[in-house]
């Protein structure tokens, strides 16, 4: 059984979970009379908290519109969990919050208890985050922006770079953002393309937000649409290879998608799989470290092509001055 102090800070919980609560609910949860609510809602009024309340058959109990309590009614868990979101937003591509990160910490930290406190400091002092090299900057003001459009179901144009090709300016209603393996993207139906499409936030610029309103899909998966049209070739090749350098002597050289790389024998086990070789095979020679294959035999097999076709470019006679192949102005 809940203590009263309990029972009131139960119902603050529950008026802040919940857009309004009756008073019949909140009576049930802490297994009282609907009177003994209602003091409880006087005594919270008390402390200073706007609730409001509705009277009559059904009255209900609300907290006042955009009133929010301080970090410092914050469950540990709670001041973990807010902690940590604010270090990781540099790891979601985010660089430019990274200003409002910091001094968000740093009010959450002067508005904790001190054993709270102490558990954040220890968090700042004992978590590492390494950013893998998959992701992607990305504009933090794009992007509020666009999720902003996603809410009010608003039609965006913005100018949009591919790769290898020339930019288009693209009219699109997105219906969901989604960050995936680094990388945030629109999913949205395309104007130009008269489709859906994804677009990369990271090659989106000068967006603008239109009057012009759509109707969103409520139960569209964004995320299983945008894996089903990213989706890798699927592997044929396991490989396995030993190389002859530490892990970290790997680092920044070695991509960690789709590859394990760890320690092994005074050296390093990569293992990955691979639809094609020898690309896979230049790029271990581009390692400049001794390594061992140790599967498959396939690839053993493509360093033998490869060699014999360098023999063959080192052989070959290398055109002079006036023997150039290009001779037209």
């Amino acid at each position: 059984m809940y203590d009263p102090s309990m029972r009131v800070l139960t119902v603050l919980e529950l008026l802040q979970a919940h857009e309004e609560v009756s008073g019949a609910d909140l009576a049930r949860r802490l297994e009282v009379s609907p009177r003994t609510v209602q003091r409880y809602v006087a005594r919270l009024q008390d402390l200073g908290i706007p609730v409001e309340g509705r009277r009559g058959v059904g009255g209900a109990y609300r907290l006042k519109a955009g009133f929010r309590l301080p970090p410092l009614m914050f469950t540990p868990e709670e001041a973990l969990a807010a902690a940590l979101g604010l270090r990781t937003l540099r790891h979601l591509g985010l660089h430019a919050l990274a200003p409002a990160a910091q001094a968000a910490s740093a009010k959450l930290s002067r508005s904790l208890p001190h054993d709270l406190r102490a558990d954040m400091l220890a968090l700042e002092g004992s978590v590492q985050f390494d950013t893998g090299p998959w992701v992607a900057p990305t504009d933090a003001h794009l992007l509020a922006a666009l999720l902003r459009a996603v809410r009010d179901a608003c039609t965006v144009t913005f100018t949009y770079a591919a790769p290898d090709a020339p930019e288009t300016r693209r009219d699109a209603d997105v219906h969901r953002v989604v960050h995936l393996e680094g990388r945030w993207y629109a999913v949205a139906h395309c104007h130009l393309r008269g489709a859906r499409r994804s677009f990369r936030l990271d090659r989106m610029s000068a967006l603008t937000v239109q009057a012009r309103h759509f109707t969103r899909e409520p139960d569209f998966d964004a995320a299983a649409y945008l894996r089903s049209t990213l989706r890798a070739p699927k592997p044929t090749y396991a490989i396995s290879v030993w190389l002859d350098c530490l892990p970290e002597d790997l680092r920044g050289r070695v991509s960690t998608w789709g590859t394990e790389v760890r320690s092994d024998a005074h050296g390093t086990r990569l293992t990955t799989t691979r639809e094609g070789l020898s690309g896979f095979a230049a790029f271990l020679l581009g390692l400049d470290c001794d390594f061992r294959v140790d599967s498959p035999p396939e690839l053993r097999a493509e360093f033998a092509r490869l060699a014999e076709r360098c023999a063959a470019h080192a052989s070959a006679t290398q055109p002079g001055p006036t023997d150039s192949a290009y001779t037209g102005a």
